[in-house]
């Protein structure tokens, strides 16, 4: 199913540990309208900016794959469709995330473990997309120095 021009449905479902742990991932129609707005709000735009693929590497997630992948399934964005976690072959992370910073209306961005210019394309952005209650929150994560995962304003 076609969500925008550049963006389908399996794209934003599909998911390894869904696959190797026989979990079912499959989105409600609410799933796939919230998924379709963050795709016309967000991931296209960002196609249509950078002129490039966007590479979704976590989009829906049903609250079994949350649980299983250590998230938790009745708060996370993933699990309602909102959210997407992605990344720009040849274009640094931190730059994507600027460029959704400065130029779309979101709920949740997340520069995730992004560890500097010398690895511009270490770590993945998280995005999300609510409607018209949007917090435009802004955040870097990273791990302190226990590995215990820390979020800051960014």
């Amino acid at each position: 199913m076609k969500l925008t021009e550049n963006f389908n449905l399996n794209e934003l479902t599909k998911s390894q540990v869904a696959e190797r742990k026989g979990i079912p991932n499959n989105p409600s129609s609410d799933h796939i309208d919230a998924l379709k707005k963050l795709a016309e709000s967000v991931l296209q735009p960002l196609r249509n900016h950078y002129e490039s693929p966007v590479i979704i590497t976590s989009g829906y997630r049903s609250a079994e794959l949350c649980i299983a992948i250590g998230s938790n399934g009745l708060t996370s964005q993933h699990a309602k469709g909102q959210a997407a976690d992605l990344e720009i072959i040849g274009v640094s992370n931190y730059d994507t995330a600027l460029w959704i910073k400065n130029n779309l209306d979101f709920d949740q961005l997340i520069l995730e473990f992004w560890k500097g210019e010398d690895e511009p394309n270490s770590g993945w952005i998280h995005v999300s997309y609510v409607g018209k209650k949007n917090r435009k929150q802004s955040l870097r994560a990273f791990r302190d120095d226990n590995g215990k995962v820390n979020y800051k304003p960014w």
